[in-house]
């Protein structure tokens, strides 16, 4: 499945636009490597997303067929480390988070 699908899927990013601009910005990583919207998601994969404040490493559990239902969305991903900066940090490292 796709990188930005995914994302949507597993309702990490809500609208799958939002998930191809993210990728598209550089603020996604998949395996330590920029990831393209069309990059391919695998199980046990490693994905982290810099968005807005907050920083996001999860590892990829399961790629569904198709869209599943969204109490099972968090069961196809483990979050291995999310990271919350405050307002002045974002400042700093100056960019429009």
């Amino acid at each position: 499945m796709r990188l930005d699908k995914w994302l949507k899927v597993t309702r990490i990013i809500k609208r799958r636009t939002v998930a191809q601009m993210a990728c598209d910005q550089g603020r996604v990583f998949v395996n330590d490597r920029t990831g393209k919207s069309s990059t391919e998601v695998k199980v046990d994969d490693k994905i982290h997303l810099e968005l807005g404040s907050r920083a996001l490493t999860i590892k990829v559990l399961d790629v569904p067929l198709k869209a599943v239902a969204a109490q099972d969305a968090s069961s196809l991903y483990e979050i291995v480390e999310e990271i919350r900066r405050p307002p002045e940090i974002l400042e700093w490292l100056g960019g429009d988070y």
